[in-house]
C-alpha cells in the first residue's frame, strides 16, 4: 500500500482524455523545460555539464560504475539503453542494465541477499516502492533530483513516489491505461464507429462480428491486462471514491460494486465468439501477440480491437500497420457517468546511495532523459516539460497531452497499489483470479470469493 498522503484526486480528468482523443484539437508543443539552474559550471573541472539544448547540469563521474534494473525487455529495453548512453556521454560514468524478472521485489531480494543489489531499480508498483522502503532497501531522493522533480512533475506524480511523506521514487515512465486500439480497415468495412459508452462498445462489437471479424483480442495468458480491464470498468461504474476504497481494501471484493463490474465485464468475456480463440485461446495469448494479431492478416485479422495502454504502440511497430492511419485508438468507453482515466508507471528508486546514483536519478527526473525515449515511440512521460513535439506521431502526442492536462486528477492502477502478492505476481492473487474468471465468466460469486480471500491474505501480511 502506498501512503495515505499519495492519494490522487480525480474529477475533470475523467472527461479530459475523451475530449482530447475524440476531438480534433490542435496540438501545440509545450515548453522543453527550464534552462540550466546553475547546478554546474561544465568543462573538465567536474562541476557539471549542461551543454546547449540540455536542461539539467550533471557532474563528471569518470570511473563511476552503476547498475540499473527493470523488468523491461525487447524494444522497450533497447530504447531505455539509448537514454543511459546519453547519461554516460555526459558524465563519463558506465551504466549497465540488469534485466529483472517479475515480481521484481523477489528478484531484488535475491540480489540484496547475495550482496549485489543494483544501484537503481525501476519499480512498476507503488506497493513495491513501499515494500522496498519497509525492508530498508530504498534510499531517499537527493536534493538535486528532488529539485528537478519539483520543477517537472505535478504534485500528484510526486506524491505517488512518496512513502511516509518522504520522496523515494521518481516516475520516469507513465502509462495511459484507458485506451482501446482498433484496426481502422476492419472498422471501415464493418461501418463501425468509435464508441463513447459501454453500450456503444457492445454495438460496435456486434457490427464488427457481423462483418466476419472477431471483435476483441484479450491477452489472458498475462494476468495484468485483465486487471486493467476490470479497473477501467470499476472506476467508471463505481466511481473514484469506491475505487480508492477497494484499492486500499477498505471495502471487500465481495462488495456489490465488484459484482456489478464483473457482470459488466462478462458481457464481453462471456461471449466466446467475441474473443479471438474464445476464452481458451485468450488464456493462451500473451500481450505482445494480442496486439500484433490485431494488426496483421489484411482484411481478416484475428481481432478488430485490443484494449491496453499507450505502450501497445511498441508492438504495433512490429507490424506493417501505421499508428494514426491503420491503427487508431479511442478512449475506454464510459460505463458510468464518465469515462475512466487509469494510469500506471515505473518509478526509479535508489538502492545503493552514491553521487553517481543520485546523478542518474536527477537525469531521469529531467526532460532531457524522457525526451530521448519519447522520440523513439511506445513511451509516455509524466514529465510536464517534455515537448509534445518529441512524440513521433499525432496519436502519441494526443495521449501525452491528455496525461499532462489531467494534472493531479487521475487514478493510479489499482493492482499496482496493492501488495505485490495480490496485485503483481504471475499465477497468484488477482492475476490468477481474473484468469479463472475469464475461463468461467459465469461464476461471478466464485470470482469475488477468490479475490477477497487472496486480498485479505495479502493486505493482512503486507506482502
Amino acid at each position: 500500500m502506498r501512503s495515505k498522503s499519495s492519494t490522487i484526486r480525480t474529477g475533470r480528468a475523467t472527461t479530459v482524455l475523451a475530449a482530447l482523443l475524440a476531438g480534433g484539437l490542435a496540438l501545440s508543443a509545450c515548453s522543453g523545460g527550464e534552462k540550466d539552474d546553475g547546478g554546474g559550471k561544465g568543462g573538465k573541472d567536474g562541476g557539471g555539464s549542461a551543454p546547449a539544448g540540455n536542461t539539467v547540469a550533471l557532474p563528471r563521474l569518470d570511473g563511476a560504475q552503476l547498475e540499473i534494473s527493470a523488468v523491461w525487455t525487447g524494444q522497450e529495453q533497447a530504447n531505455f539503453k539509448k537514454v543511459l548512453a546519453e547519461f554516460e556521454r555526459r558524465t563519463g560514468a558506465k551504466v549497465t542494465f540488469v534485466p529483472a524478472q517479475d515480481p521484481i521485489i523477489n528478484f531484488l531480494g535475491s540480489k540484496i541477499a547475495g550482496g549485489q543489489p543494483p544501484d537503481v531499480a525501476l519499480l512498476p508498483q507503488p506497493g513495491a516502492i513501499k515494500q522496498a522502503v519497509d525492508k530498508g532497501w530504498a534510499k531517499p531522493v537527493g536534493p538535486q533530483a528532488q529539485k528537478e522533480l519539483a520543477k517537472n512533475y505535478s504534485q500528484g506524480w510526486q506524491d505517488i513516489g512518496k512513502v511516509g511523506g518522504k520522496q523515494y521514487g521518481i516516475y520516469y515512465k507513465a502509462a495511459n491505461k484507458s485506451l482501446v486500439w482498433y484496426n481502422a480497415k476492419v472498422f471501415e468495412n464493418a461501418g463501425a464507429k468509435e464508441p463513447a459508452t459501454w453500450k456503444d462498445l457492445l454495438t460496435t462489437a456486434q457490427a464488427v462480428y457481423d462483418s466476419g471479424v472477431t471483435p476483441f483480442s484479450v491477452p489472458g495468458a498475462d494476468g495484468w491486462p485483465l486487471t486493467d480491464w476490470f479497473e477501467n470498468i470499476y472506476l467508471s461504474q463505481a466511481g473514484p471514491e469506491k475505487y480508492d476504497q477497494l484499492a486500499q481494501h477498505k471495502i471487500k471484493w465481495t462488495d456489490p460494486s465488484v459484482k456489478q463490474a464483473l457482470q459488466t465485464l462478462a458481457q464481453i468475456w462471456g461471449k466466446k465468439d467475441y474473443l479471438a480463440g474464445g476464452q481458451k485461446g485468450a488464456l493462451q495469448t500473451e500481450f505482445p501477440n494480442s496486439v500484433t494479431q490485431t494488426f496483421t492478416g489484411g482484411d481478416q485479422p484475428k481481432a478488430a480491437m485490443v484494449y491496453e495502454g499507450d505502450f501497445a504502440q511498441v508492438n504495433i511497430g512490429e507490424t506493417k500497420a501505421k499508428v494514426g492511419t491503420d491503427a487508431k485508438v479511442f478512449p475506454f468507453p464510459a460505463v458510468g457517468s464518465a469515462a475512466p482515466v487509469v494510469s500506471g508507471g515505473d518509478a526509479a528508486v535508489v538502492l545503493k546511495d552514491s553521487k553517481a546514483a543520485q546523478a542518474l536519478m536527477t537525469f531521469l527526473a529531467s526532460p532531457d532523459a524522457a525526451t530521448i525515449q519519447a522520440k523513439l515511440g511506445g513511451y509516455l512521460s509524466p514529465n510536464k516539460n517534455v515537448p509534445l513535439s518529441a512524440y513521433p506521431n499525432s496519436v502519441q502526442q494526443k495521449i501525452a497531452k491528455a496525461l499532462i492536462a489531467s494534472g493531479d486528477d487521475f487514478r493510479f492502477d489499482m493492482s499496482d497499489q496493492a501488495p505485490q502478492a495480490f496485485g503483481g505476481t504471475p499465477g497468484k492473487g488477482e492475476w490468477k483470479d481474473l484468469q479463472d474468471f475469464l475461463r468461467n465468466p459465469g461464476d461471478v460469486a466464485g470470482a469475488q470469493a477468490a479475490l477477497e480471500k487472496d486480498a485479505a491474505a495479502a493486505y493482512g501480511s503486507g506482502s
